[in-house]
């Protein structure tokens, strides 16, 4: 599989994931492979609810806090995905989430360098 191919497989299974966990998925989301980290960026994840809230400094704390307490109930599924389209294990993984811009941000550290592996595969 070449990198963007993999990239996309990547971007379509979160988005589909997200989907299913929240009702809606995000704007637009880009996947990037670089070395060991596979990095995905989505813009517009907000729902009208959140934004709402996010008018006041309380608001957007509370809104970033069950963000972040959401993901973690989450995290080992999406670790999973990303493990399964990969066959790389993730070592870890990080994110967060912009109250002012909307975007959120995923991380994901793998045990192998996939870029190296994937234009290694290709050229043999």
């Amino acid at each position: 599989m070449s990198q963007s191919a993999m990239e996309k497989r990547i971007c379509d299974e979160f988005i589909k994931f997200q989907r299913e966990l929240v009702g809606r998925g995000p704007e637009c989301t880009r996947v990037i492979i670089c070395r060991d980290m596979v990095i995905i960026r989505s813009t517009g994840v907000l729902t009208k609810e959140e934004k709402h809230v996010s008018g006041t400094r309380k608001g957007r704390a509370l809104v970033k806090q069950l963000r972040m307490e959401l993901r973690e109930t989450y995290i080992e599924q999406i670790e999973n995905i990303i493990s399964d389209i990969t066959r790389c294990q993730v070592k870890s993984s990080h994110g967060d989430i912009s109250m002012r811009t909307g975007e959120h941000i995923e991380v994901f550290i793998l045990d192998a360098d996939l870029e190296k592996k994937l234009k290694k595969s290709l050229a043999g």
